[in-house]
């Protein structure tokens, strides 16, 4: 395990944001280390898988970069492994890969990632994206009691204050942007968002090829909170518009 800290100017928030790099055979490493520093992020590289889990057991992470290609094992390990951190862990996932495949990229996001950059990306794309996963998982790990609301359509329920999702009584896991949609949707109850809306709202970024994307998190989400996810009760698409919520 290597791990780059940094120092932040004084005034600056002082908690230290811990950025896991995993499988760095695409170089990212090199390319991010440097720019996280200028935004007071420490990076860990992890050398291996009981490496990285050994890392989750012992730091605070505040996000994983990792890839779908495991060394010479095939990017359906790297599925594998995606889908087991996030029955571990809700902390931001974002894959940056050079597989470019559009069905690697889907299988990803299906297994619980939140983000997928191709390794040749801009580095500042990247950290633009990291940033905006940090701030988001940030704001929502640390709600504070100026948004103590608490939704309800029907029988489900969302509680900002323990920011819990509850389905006739019973939990449900959302990840950290299954909640942002699920919450945009029921806040707004009725309100129809397209893809790119949601997708603006959400990443706070121009909406640019999202249509799977969003496709995948509310397939999620659907799975996660209705009956049956082909007849949906609570959250519907209105075909060739998008979706809302009641």
């Amino acid at each position: 395990m290597n791990v780059f800290t940094s120092i932040r100017k004084d005034g600056e928030d002082t908690v230290k944001r811990n950025i896991l790099i995993y499988n760095n055979q695409t170089g990212i490493a090199e390319k991010m280390i440097p720019l996280c520093a200028g935004e007071g992020l420490s990076v860990v590289v992890a050398a291996d898988v009981d490496d990285l889990y050994g890392i989750l057991k012992r730091l605070e992470i505040h996000l994983m970069l990792v890839d779908v290609e495991l060394n010479d094992k095939g990017w359906d390990k790297g599925i594998e492994m995606i889908a087991n951190l996030r029955n571990k862990s809700s902390i931001p996932l974002i894959v940056v890969s050079a597989q470019s495949a559009e069905t690697a990229k889907i299988m990803a996001l299906e297994a619980g990632a939140d983000d997928y950059v191709t390794a040749d990306c801009n580095p500042l794309e990247l950290l633009a994206r990291i940033k905006s996963q940090l701030r988001r998982y940030i704001q929502l790990v640390n709600m504070c009691a100026n948004i103590d609301r608490i939704y309800k359509v029907d029988e489900l329920m969302i509680d900002d204050v323990q920011r819990k999702v509850t389905v006739e009584g019973r939990s449900v896991r959302l990840t950290p942007i299954e909640y942002k949609i699920l919450r945009l949707l029921v806040q707004q109850r009725g309100k129809v968002f397209s893809n790119s809306q949601i997708y603006e709202n959400i990443w706070h970024m121009q909406a640019i090829g999202a249509d799977n994307t969003i496709a995948v998190h509310i397939r999620h989400i659907r799975e996660k909170i209705e009956k049956n996810p082909k007849e949906p009760r609570y959250l519907k698409v209105v075909w060739g518009n998008g979706y809302k919520v009641g």
